[in-house]
């Protein structure tokens, strides 16, 4: 059986909530043949593919020189600013038009 609770972090746990808890870790885990318990080469697989992907993620820091308009436009955003013109950017990459436009 499944049971499911929101919790207030600003509040402590009550008893009963505690002993839930208790109870819960002392229950085994049962794996179901359709979701069967991974091996370790499939989880040292899912390691490896997390680290590749959280470097090709990884942002780089560069200094972009940009028109004073084009700064106090950007700037005029907001807090997040330089995320919103890195996303403009990576979409403006993707357009082949846009890129020949400026070239």
């Amino acid at each position: 059986m499944l049971v499911s609770y929101e919790l207030d972090s600003d509040r402590k746990l009550t008893p009963e909530q505690e002993q839930m808890l208790i109870d819960a870790s002392k229950q085994p885990i049962v794996f179901e043949e359709e979701c069967p318990e991974l091996t370790d080469e499939e989880l040292a697989e899912f390691y490896r593919v997390s680290e590749k992907r959280r470097e090709e993620r990884r942002k780089q820091t560069v200094t972009l020189r940009l028109s004073p308009q084009a700064f106090y436009t950007a700037k005029s955003l907001g807090k997040g600013y330089t995320s919103v013109l890195s996303r403009i950017l990576e979409n403006a990459l993707k357009d082949k038009d846009t890129i020949q436009r400026y070239l």
